[in-house]
């Protein structure tokens, strides 16, 4: 296939440095919004990661009419009953930086005894052109730790305190080749790779 560009809907700049290493051998160009002119910001107030990856896709998408991508992502804590989920971004304020979600999920669990199983999870939502919808999923099984471990990361809250299933490091504590090959939102950008490879191939 030629080189497709395909516009991110994100201005988080860990996901795009993410996002462009999956796709780092494909013949793909990822913009963002500033790379595509595109102003304003979603109003993220869906009731699912569905709902909100489709928002996104389509803010960018009704400017530019071009293949446009997004994902929403959330962490998804058992004995929180699946809190914060959907608000993983905005459940400690909505004008909360990265750490102070970080500090204030660690004061959630406060109560709760190892191991804080939970999982990461991931929707990807494509439009293309013609207005085609398409969606993609990726979870991670994993528990959420004491203290915060590795970097912290800003638009990351949750990197130093997640341990995937079967590990003992935090995705900070992990390279982003580690991240990628596992995580919830490697899972589902690998599935939107193989979507384009057939689309276009």
């Amino acid at each position: 296939m030629n080189t497709l560009d395909i516009i991110l809907s994100t201005r988080n700049p860990g996901k795009v440095e993410q996002i462009k290493a999956i796709f780092e051998n494909l013949p793909i160009q990822v913009l963002t919004l500033e790379d595509a002119l595109i102003v304003g910001e979603t109003i993220e107030d869906g009731n699912t990661l569905e709902e909100n990856a489709f928002k996104k896709a389509l803010f960018a998408w009704e400017q530019t009419k071009k293949w446009c991508v997004a994902d929403d992502s959330g962490f998804f804590i058992d004995a929180l009953s699946g809190a914060p989920g959907v608000f993983s971004a905005r459940w400690a304020g909505e004008n909360a930086t990265t750490d102070e979600i970080t500090d204030f999920t660690l004061k959630q669990l406060a109560h709760v005894p190892p191991p804080r199983t939970g999982t990461a999870q991931c929707v990807v939502a494509i439009i293309s052109p013609a207005e085609e919808r398409y969606i993609f999923r990726g979870i991670l099984h994993g528990m959420f730790s004491e203290t915060p471990q590795g970097p912290r990361k800003p638009g990351m809250p949750y990197y130093p305190i997640f341990i995937p299933k079967g590990g003992n490091k935090t995705f900070s504590e992990m390279t982003l080749d580690e991240v990628n090959a596992i995580s919830h939102r490697g899972q589902a950008f690998r599935k939107v790779g193989d979507f384009f490879k057939k689309r276009f191939s």
